[in-house]
């Protein structure tokens, strides 16, 4: 994976799983999750837990921190669906982020 790409994560979970040849009972005993949760994670009806990301790349051979960047924008982009955000907000929310990058670096220097 060198791009992030234009799925849900439950979606690009199905398409690891499908590429694998994976059945959804395989992978889910794999999860440790039974085969119902992870079905309705890849329908995008329940949340993959954060917790099994460092699984998951094992059982894929993945990079965790690309891993991770797929399942935090996801998450962002979930949130921003869900209260309907603007690109007015989105731009005053990085505007936040950034703000708090600086004041993170000043505490850091004291």
């Amino acid at each position: 994976m060198t791009s992030l790409m234009k799925t849900t994560f439950g979606e690009y979970i199905r398409l690891l799983r499908n590429e694998n040849k994976l059945t959804l009972t395989q992978l889910a005993a794999k999860l440790n999750l039974d085969s119902a949760n992870l079905s309705k994670i890849e329908n995008g009806k329940r949340d993959f837990d954060e917790k099994r990301l460092t699984k998951l790349a094992e059982i894929f051979k993945l990079n965790l921190t690309e891993l991770r960047d797929e399942y935090i924008t996801d998450q962002i982009g979930k949130h921003i669906y869900e209260t309907n955000c603007t690109k007015q907000l989105l731009q005053v929310a990085e505007e936040k982020a950034e703000y708090r990058r600086t004041l993170n670096k000043s505490l850091q220097i004291q």
